[in-house]
């Protein structure tokens, strides 16, 4: 673990919690690691939803930085297909890492959304991107997040 971010670091400290319970309790853990999901019922105020609503309604599309933040993106079913089987097939006290083998550029994922929903809302091509804003970045933002 490499965390440069208060939220890396509460993501790593978890895992020594489970592991620290499970050596002193003698209890039986496997852990997971995963991407960023995506799918349904995806809460609304991350990235994929939060952009489909702002396009809807006009709303500005906030980037952080130059917007060349990559990320690695898990579809939500393939990720508790994963879980299932770590839960039923995983060895005793190891780790599991669950990436979507699917990075992406915030950037242009955020330009791919534009372009899907002018498509689906009938605008002319290049309408939503107009509502792309940069913002400043956030402290300690990691420059990749993938498995």
């Amino acid at each position: 673990y490499d965390p440069n971010s208060p939220y890396s670091a509460s993501k790593a400290s978890s895992d020594h919690f489970v592991r620290a319970y499970g050596e002193t309790y003698g209890l039986p853990y496997v852990l997971t690691n995963c991407s960023n999901n995506y799918g349904s019922y995806h809460f609304p105020e991350k990235l994929i939803p939060l952009f489909i609503n702002n396009i809807i309604n006009n709303k500005p599309l906030p980037v952080y930085g130059d917007g060349n933040y990559t990320r690695d993106w898990l579809f939500v079913e393939d990720h508790a297909a994963a879980i299932d089987l770590v839960f039923h097939e995983g060895k005793n006290h190891e780790t599991y890492n669950i990436g979507g083998f699917n990075e992406w550029k915030n950037i242009d994922l955020v330009k791919l959304l534009c372009q899907i929903m002018d498509e689906k809302l009938g605008r002319t091509s290049g309408t939503s991107q107009e509502l792309i804003t940069y913002v400043k970045d956030r402290p300690g933002h990691d420059l990749r997040y993938a498995i």
